[in-house]
């Protein structure tokens, strides 16, 4: 038996068994390889990368910026023809008068409304004064009359006179409420033409919106994609142009189900960068996925049918990368990353 262990085959055979034992162990990470930090190289760097398109049609007039060239944030990225939306502001602005001067003619009709119910007012009281005079006329000739000292002549004109007295005042009255009907009706119109006035303010204000959406600019500062517009192309609503990067990046790292016992928000997290020769970058834990990744895909497994087998789920954790760093100046989304965490560690406050 001892001889058969001297020999150099059944050494190595046995060095060989021990050493694959040790492998597996430190690869399933029992003990004595069980350890706190959890490793994953599904991470990625991310970032707010915005495509910009145009939500007004027309030819491109204008590209000032180029692939990769940092931008601030309002700078022109890509001007659209506007001539055609700059008579369309001036067309809206002409409406926008003519119904300002018509309500002002409304305002102006007003006032010759309200003087002609004055001049009816007057009217009625001089020929109710009129009526007044003709009434007392006709009752002195009536006692006349009576002791037939009166002329019928004089009695026959005096009534006339209080009769059409009578009339004048009915039609002065009735020129009157002709007036104030006059106004009521103007007021009545005024309402509409406020709305009219209004509804031009708001033409006007989509046409400027319209006008100024020519110009498209950077929402913040950060470096532009490749750019696709070209000078002369007609553009839609919708149509992608080019996209901006901003500055600000995280890093996604979809851990598996397993590894997540113990970690917690405040956590420091090292990563390594494939791009940068696997240099490390400092960050913290910020937050975790509310749900593991596959209830978010497009297509969801069905584990009703069929033979199952389990599956570790991922679950995203979103890492912050901690400021000050020269190397995260370097980074840009989508670059592989390597993602470690010790679970030991205290979170920050």
């Amino acid at each position: 038996m001892l001889k058969a262990l001297r020999s150099p085959a059944t050494l190595i055979t046995l060095i060989a068994g021990i050493a694959g034992v040790f492998l597996a162990l430190y690869a399933w990470r029992l003990p004595p390889f069980a350890t706190s930090v959890e490793t994953t190289d599904n991470a990625y760097v991310r970032g707010m990368v915005t495509t910009m398109s145009p939500q007004v049609s027309g030819y491109v007039v204008e590209v000032p910026v180029k692939d990769y060239q940092a931008v601030k944030q309002g700078d022109l990225l890509v001007r659209v023809d506007d001539r055609t939306y700059v008579q369309k502001l001036a067309q809206t602005q002409a409406s926008l008068e003519a119904q300002k001067a018509t309500l002002a003619s409304s305002h102006q009709q007003e006032l010759s409304a309200k003087a002609n119910i004055t001049a009816a007012e007057a009217q009625v009281a001089g020929s109710r004064a009129a009526e007044k005079r003709s009434e007392l006329a006709w009752n002195r000739i009536q006692g006349l009359n009576a002791r037939n000292i009166a002329p019928t002549s004089d009695v026959e004109e005096a009534r006339a006179t209080l009769d059409q007295a009578k009339a004048t005042v009915a039609q002065h009255e009735a020129a009157l409420d002709v007036a104030r009907q006059s106004l009521q009706t103007i007021l009545v119109n005024r309402a509409s033409l406020e709305a009219a006035v209004s509804g031009a303010e708001a033409t006007v204000e989509l046409a400027k919106i319209d006008l100024g959406n020519t110009r498209i600019v950077a929402p913040r500062d950060g470096h532009v994609g490749e750019v696709g517009a070209r000078l002369g192309q007609y553009v839609t609503a919708g149509t992608q142009l080019l996209a901006v990067v901003p500055k600000d990046l995280w890093i996604v790292a979809n851990f598996k189900e397993t590894q997540l016992d113990g970690m917690q928000i405040g956590q420091p997290v090292t990563f390594t960068v494939d791009a940068l020769k696997g240099r490390e970058v400092r960050g913290h834990i910020e937050r975790f996925s509310p749900a593991a990744g596959s209830e978010f895909s497009i297509i969801k497994a069905d584990n009703a049918t069929g033979n199952f087998t389990k599956i570790a789920q991922r679950v995203g954790v979103r890492v912050s990368i901690d400021p000050g760093q020269e190397l995260s100046e370097r980074l840009s989304p989508g670059l592989s990353v390597i993602v470690r965490i010790d679970k030991s560690a205290e979170p920050s406050r």
